[in-house]
């Protein structure tokens, strides 16, 4: 997996996925601040990258034995399609909240999916886990067994999240994390040593990095 994790986090930087910015932080949708930002929806607009990535999570996820594809609005739509395809398999995707007018109304899953489909949830990142519990929990409502989900990212700071995908009864397949990226920046030797150290700080205690920030 290394060099998989690897491929793919050299991807995310040359799409431009990767920010960092210490002096400056963002602020997630959390309301937490942290000096680290993955954009992978922007890895949609570089084919070469794109294609690089996506038959890495073909790859790792012929082995599951998944009937359908399930994306998850919005981000995991388009890569649950790329998927779908390079292995020909169904694909649904599941909205935040149920269908309010015309035919399936009250559903959140547009496609088709029989009862009892083994179903892989596909997004693009994982870090708190909120939209990926409403996703996992409207699949299986609509009949489908949800044991795995895919992520083309994962922070990979979290130890709750992991606790609570084991509650959920889930196993979270991913093709990189910020260790990665890490890894590849120092590889790569583009940034200041002295930048990645201060990202290296916050990936290792990201609470504590927030205190002083208030």
């Amino acid at each position: 997996m290394a060099s998989v994790a690897q491929t793919t986090a050299r991807a995310l930087i040359e799409a431009g996925c990767v920010a960092f910015s210490p002096g400056a932080p963002f602020t997630y949708a959390s309301g937490k601040m942290g000096p680290v930002y993955v954009d992978v929806r922007r890895l949609l607009s570089f084919p070469e990258q794109r294609a690089r990535v996506m038959d890495l999570a073909a790859d790792a996820l012929r082995a599951v034995g998944a009937n359908v594809l399930a994306g998850g609005e919005t981000a995991g739509i388009p890569y649950a399609a790329f998927i779908a395809d390079r292995l020909d398999k169904p694909m649904v995707y599941v909205r935040k909240k149920p269908k309010g007018h015309g035919s399936g109304a009250g559903s959140q899953i547009e496609g088709a999916m029989e009862p009892g489909a083994r179903a892989v949830l596909v997004e693009d990142v994982q870090n708190f886990g909120v939209s990926k519990a409403v996703f996992v929990d409207a699949l299986r409502a609509a009949g489908a067994v949800v044991e795995d989900v895919f992520v083309i990212f994962d922070h990979g700071i979290r130890p709750e999240v992991a606790a609570e995908n084991d509650k959920m009864g889930i196993r979270l397949h991913a093709l990189a994390t910020w260790w990665d990226v890490l890894a590849a920046l120092r590889a790569a030797g583009t940034r200041a040593p002295a930048e990645l150290d201060a990202l290296e700080a916050y990936l290792r205690d990201p609470e504590g990095w927030r205190a002083p920030q208030g």
